[in-house]
């Protein structure tokens, strides 16, 4: 009979392993020696050993998942307390069990992290749900409808919840999608048949644009066109491509008019460049008859002066205050002498300054009698009162004077 610490082998070649528990047969030898069958039993053993090694391993160092990692422990476990080797099994058995406390805290390890993570998956699908709730009430359609993409990637990049959780929050989020996509749809249906109005609208107005282009009603016309912008701004937007070729036509014609109108206000200027020029002569003529010494040749002068001033026609606008300015200076003197003739020759007149004349003159001879009288009997008071009435009547007597020779030439 051979043995060794772990095991032996009887007369009988049968091999026997020693555990805590007591011997256990673990085969039969019948090739060779005892050493021999203890050897190869061992060899068992060590094999054991490494795959145990290699799952400690593999369970330490890498993602193996606790499902697989129980199952090749237990298959392990099987070949240690079954198996046929020669060796500390019970060794082996403890290290085992090591390993089943570590895949058992790696287990619930990875079940509270898949519960972590998926509070965090449902969280941020809340998250996205409730964005997508507010985005559906929003009518900023571009940005909002770029977000709801957005979000539609992030969410398909979220683990999955449990079956019923993720339908729920995915049946909100696709409702909130479809309310914006309805509401969208509304608002550029409405925005269409708006754009489709205007469109009819800005039409008219270009067909109403491109009739006057040829008018040289320049007034009137001009007055036409701002009404028609004005109409074209309150008619809305059409269709982007649309307006533009509305826009253009409507401004074509536009210019067509405006540049004709330049044209001829551009030659009307010039011709009353030129028309001011020869008023300006005229004015200066007319100067020359200032001042008046013969009103006959004076007026005669100048209505030759307003009959060529009148064939000449417009001047600028802002030259047209001081030409006639210097016209009507030349007016008014001879109007002024005119009346200063009429007064001289007027004999009714010439009879009331006469007349007046010798009012006060006999006014004057009266008070100086009296006066006389006065100063005769020394009667101060007197004096006083008829030296000043006197003196008023004198002052009116010299005006008299005056005016009755300004009749006499």
């Amino acid at each position: 009979m051979s043995s060794d610490p772990w095991g032996r082998v009887d007369e009988q070649g049968t091999v026997y392993v020693r555990t805590a528990d007591g011997e256990r047969v673990v085969g039969s030898w019948q090739a060779g020696s005892p050493e021999e069958a203890l050897a190869y039993f061992e060899r068992k053993y060590q094999g054991i050993e490494v795959e145990i090694g290699l799952l400690e391993k593999r369970v330490r160092t890498t993602d193996l998942a606790a499902k697989d990692a129980q199952t090749a422990l237990e298959h392990l476990r099987a070949q240690v307390t079954e198996g046929h080797a020669v060796g500390d099994l019970d060794a082996l058995a403890k290290r085992l069990d090591t390993l089943a406390g570590e895949i058992e805290s790696r287990r619930e390890q990875r079940k509270a992290a898949r519960a972590k993570a998926q509070d965090e998956t449902r969280t941020a699908k809340e998250e996205l749900v409730a964005e997508a709730e507010r985005l559906a009430e929003s009518t900023q359609w571009r940005e909002a409808g770029d977000r709801l993409r957005a979000l539609v990637d992030t969410w398909k990049g979220l683990p999955r919840l449990d079956r019923k959780s993720d339908d729920e929050l995915w049946h909100r989020f696709s409702h909130a999608r479809s309310v914006f996509s309805k509401h969208r749809k509304a608002h550029f249906a409405t925005l269409d048949a708006e754009r489709d109005q205007a469109r009819a609208v800005k039409e008219r107005l270009v067909t109403e644009a491109e009739a006057l282009s040829s008018s040289t009603e320049w007034g009137d016309t001009a007055a036409r066109y701002r009404d028609l912008m004005a109409r074209w701004k309150a008619a809305g937007r059409a269709q982007r491509d649309v307006e533009d070729e509305l826009w253009a036509r409507f401004r074509g014609a536009q210019d067509v008019f405006f540049q004709a109108r330049s044209a001829v206000f551009s030659e009307r200027d010039a011709e009353q460049v030129a028309n001011q020029k020869l008023k300006e002569a005229l004015a200066a003529e007319a100067e020359t008859i200032l001042p008046i010494t013969d009103l006959k040749a004076a007026k005669a002068a100048l209505r030759d002066v307003n009959e060529r001033w009148e064939a000449i026609g417009h001047v600028p606008r802002d030259a047209r205050p001081k030409l006639d300015g210097r016209l009507n200076a030349v007016e008014r003197a001879i109007r002024e002498a005119e009346d200063t003739e009429w007064k001289r020759s007027n004999p009714e007149a010439k009879a009331r300054a006469a007349g007046m004349v010798g009012l006060f003159e006999a006014k004057a001879e009266k008070i100086q009698a009296d006066l006389d009288k006065a100063r005769a009997a020394g009667n101060a008071s007197r004096v006083a009162k008829l030296e000043s009435e006197l003196a008023g009547v004198q002052t009116l007597l010299e005006q008299a004077h005056k005016s009755q020779e300004e009749f006499s030439g």
